[in-house]
């Protein structure tokens, strides 16, 4: 596995100049993608250190949240709308503006979570860090883990931010991809494509949720369901992770990742970066997009390449 791990601790992830100054270097340093519910209790409130609820669905906007939880709304401004796919993600510019609208700057330390445990935090992970902004962590079981363990919440309408922030994206190059880097990417033998649905909507047994899509999956694709890799709504230690992806990527250090809608596909992303996969991009499309009959990209059926 590649050796080009991202910095998750200190100002080093952001480069020289710019930590905030009323931040000590390392009171935020992340130990890396996951962090504890007890490891951001001890430093909530703190400075330079960002909550962000990025919870979807039924839970977005939901009332109750961590105390100091601002909303990274995956539903909403933080997807590009213009076209017609779900979830897309925004230009650098407007990615840039909302972020700024956070209160996020460069030098901040931002934990991410969800109403669900480990769902679409690990879209709004993906993001910061397709945006180049490394000081990111998922909180490990989210809220329910975070309630569960008797930390504080509150409700009402989440609190301004106290100021603009100074964030300005840097897009990396193939940390999001579309359909022709995954058309390649299948009959590359360097790389592994896995699909994050259930294993009855990769066969074509079950119905897509959205209107209009074929049943199926990407012939060469290889079936690894999002929730397999956690337990309890935690993600399983990283040994039982290595074993999970070791068998499907049969050695290959280029994984691409896809779902219904690019949501789904990052908890596998971040299954795959615990378990020391550093050559991971997510197709934003995803099924949304391969499986639309217009499309004309080729669909298989039946059990296919899947996890054990």
């Amino acid at each position: 596995m590649g050796d080009d791990a991202p910095t998750y601790g200190g100002r080093g992830a952001h480069g020289p100049g710019q930590g905030r100054p009323d931040v000590p270097p390392h009171e935020n340093a992340l130990p890396g993608p996951l962090v504890g519910a007890d490891w951001l209790a001890g430093r909530l409130g703190s400075p330079g250190l960002l909550v962000f609820d990025a919870s979807v669905g039924a839970h977005r906007g939901a009332a109750e949240r961590i105390v100091g939880a601002r909303p990274f709304d995956i539903d909403g401004a933080l997807s590009d709308h213009a076209g017609p796919l779900p979830h897309t993600m925004p230009d650098a510019g407007r990615f840039t503006e909302e972020l700024r609208a956070l209160g996020l700057h460069a030098g901040d330390t931002v934990v991410v979570y969800d109403a669900v445990g480990i769902y679409s935090s690990a879209r709004a992970w993906w993001m910061l860090r397709a945006m180049g902004f490394d000081r990111v962590a998922v909180l490990d079981g989210g809220l329910p883990g975070w309630t569960a363990a008797g930390f504080p919440t509150e409700s009402g309408a989440p609190a301004a931010p106290p100021e603009r922030g100074d964030f300005t994206a840097g897009p990396r190059a193939g940390l999001f991809v579309g359909a022709a880097e995954v058309a390649a990417a299948l009959s590359d033998p360097a790389s592994a494509v896995f699909d994050a649905r259930s294993r009855e909507r990769f066969r074509g047994t079950a119905p897509e949720p959205r209107p209009g899509l074929r049943g199926g999956h990407m012939p060469g694709a290889v079936n690894l369901p999002f929730g397999e890799i956690q337990h309890e709504g935690r993600m399983r230690p990283a040994a039982e992770l290595r074993s999970a992806f070791a068998g499907p990527a049969q050695g290959r250090e280029r994984l691409f990742f896809s779902c219904g809608s690019g949501v789904t596909a990052c908890v596998l992303t971040l299954g795959a970066a615990l378990a020391g996969y550093r050559d991971l991009a997510v197709y934003d499309g995803s099924w949304s997009e391969w499986g639309l009959p217009s499309q004309g990209r080729p669909v298989v059926t039946g059990p296919g390449a899947e996890a054990r």
